[in-house]
This record gives structure tokens, sequence and C-alpha cells, in this order.
């Protein structure tokens, strides 16, 4: 079994009312994410891979449009704009393009990341 993580960058601004956090966050501000799209599976033998690559590149390249220097708040489909959203809402997006395990988003001036495994039962 093998696992295949592919990762992309985006810059989007949010505010995050209603937090322990106060003033400061739920003012407008940005943040650099990194998002992580993992794949298990076993390699293909025509192929030699876990998953076609260029299928998840596209797929991870429409996503990472959709949200780069964006205001998150008006993306009506993400909700509020948490990292568990922000996870979850990539793996909607991707999750055609292979065996999908686990979607990370990382907020690395944070030191804050949170990985989705996909919906339960």
């Amino acid at each position: 079994m093998w696992e295949l993580t592919k990762s992309f960058r985006f810059e989007a601004a949010h505010a995050l009312p209603g937090t322990t956090f106060g003033a400061a966050s739920e003012e407008i501000h940005g943040h650099s994410f990194r998002a992580e799209v993992t794949v298990r599976g076993t390699p293909d033998p025509a192929t030699g891979m876990v998953v076609d690559l260029g299928l998840l590149e596209r797929s991870m390249a429409d996503v990472q449009k959709a949200l780069d220097h964006k205001l998150l708040n008006k993306i009506e489909a993400l909700g509020a704009p948490t990292l568990e959203n922000l996870a979850r809402f990539i793996w909607e997006r991707v999750e055609h393009a292979g065996r999908l395990t686990r979607v990370s988003v990382h907020r690395d001036s944070c030191n804050e990341s949170c990985a989705y495994f996909g919906p339960q039962g």
C-alpha cells in the first residue's frame, strides 16, 4: 500500500466573528495557507502510479484558483472560513481524482493545521 501527497499554497483573507480571540479575529485579516491532499492505493501495473497525477493536479489547481486571493467569507459553499471547513471544501472538490485518505490545511504562521479524513458513516 502506498500513500501519495501533493500540496498547493494559497493566500486568502477571512474574518472569524464570535471566537475567544476577540476583535483581532473579527476584523478581516489574511493568511498564507498550505493544503495537502493524500491518496492511498496500489500502483496501477500499466502506469506505475497510485493515481493519475494529471487529474489530481488539475483538480487541485481548480480549488486553488477558487481560494487564492479571495475573501473566504464570501465563498458560500465553504461556510464559516475555518481550517475545518477549508479541509472539507477541498476534499469535496478533489475526491473524484483518486482514493482520498486525507486533506490537511496548514496555517504555518499560526502553527495550526487541520486534517479531514472524509465523511464518516
